[in-house]
């Protein structure tokens, strides 16, 4: 079987890119990826001598060449995506190309060549939910232009199942976390900021919530969905790891012997939703996949992950790191 991956150098996908491969060592899968931000091409150095592995530097945006990459696989899981929601607010128009025009560039694809695609979503785009967790029928309510950029592409995906009943499904994740994450993001950054004994940025009061799932947790998830989901259904993947920012921080610091005092309270950001939920029930029905790595042990090994890897991150710009979110 082959595979085209999209966004493949980012955090999630060069981490589905290595699970894959691991798990399914007869599976050959081709990288397609811009290398804008988020995207570092050291996260796959180890497949480069790799058969059944091809990277193709290039953008989803690409007509011609996402048209050529499809008719050569099987199924496509699309990953690439601008996915920042700080940059998001500051400059919407690049997420717009990337989330919303390059899917839709990738269903043409996809129609004519009648693949499979796995699009691959995120809890953002129900907004901020209070006592209930969303479920795959919820209406989709976006409060930042990342999230938005990401619903307008489902609407996309679900409108080709319906109009030209093109074989595609939606995998609706809650935040990821583990090895390789841009340290733009809460976790890395944090990590990073505190070994260098700096101040970490937290915004507002620090009680906002998120559902945190370790990456590979993410990864065994999609492939269960390829293998036992339904054309035209969305799923969500979610570890029931409901925590706070501010807690995150704090058993970080607490891993790393660090002290509180590092925390800094910063103003809060545009528009920031306080909490994300998904109900992922469906998916543990139709598929049987639990997560498998609690919080603890996941924000050990990735705590370890990026102390025995600095040159991976030691040369980026804490300018470039922005508030944590």
């Amino acid at each position: 079987m082959k595979v085209l991956v999209t966004g493949g150098l980012g955090f999630i996908g060069s981490n589905f890119i290595l699970y894959s491969i691991q798990k399914h060592p007869k599976i050959k899968i081709i990288n397609i990826d811009a290398q804008l931000a988020g995207s570092n091409i050291k996260n796959l150095q180890s497949l480069k001598n790799k058969s059944n592995y091809i990277y193709v530097k290039g953008n989803i945006t690409n007509q011609k060449l996402i048209e050529k990459l499809v008719s050569q696989t099987d199924v496509i899981f699309n990953f690439a995506a601008e996915s920042h929601v700080d940059r998001s607010i500051t400059n919407p128009k690049p997420f717009i190309d990337s989330n919303v025009y390059g899917t839709f560039v990738i269903l043409e694809a996809v129609k004519r060549f009648n693949k499979k695609l796995i699009q691959i979503s995120t809890d953002e785009v129900f907004g901020s939910l209070k006592g209930v967790s969303a479920s795959e029928s919820f209406p989709l309510k976006p409060s930042s232009p990342y999230a938005a950029s990401k619903a307008s592409s489902e609407h996309l995906v679900n409108s080709y199942f319906a109009t030209y009943d093109t074989d595609v499904m939606i995998a609706r994740c809650t935040n990821n976390y583990g090895p390789r994450q841009f340290p733009e993001k809460l976790i890395p950054k944090t990590i990073i900021l505190a070994t260098k004994n700096k101040r970490i940025p937290i915004y507002g009061n620090g009680k906002n919530i998120r559902d945190w799932i370790f990456v590979f947790d993410h990864c065994k998830a999609l492939w269960k969905i390829f293998e036992k989901g339904q054309s035209g259904e969305s799923y969500n993947i979610s570890a029931n790891n409901e925590t706070s920012n501010i807690i995150i921080v704090k058993k970080i610091l607490e891993l790393l012997d660090k002290p509180f005092t590092l925390i800094k309270f910063v103003r809060d950001r545009p528009g920031h939703d306080y909490r994300y939920s998904l109900n992922s029930s469906k998916l543990h029905k139709k598929t049987n996949w639990k997560p498998s790595v609690n919080l603890e042990k996941g924000l050990e090994h990735t705590i370890n992950w990026y102390l025995t890897n600095r040159d991976w991150w030691n040369r980026l710009s804490t300018a470039k790191f922005g508030r944590i979110n």
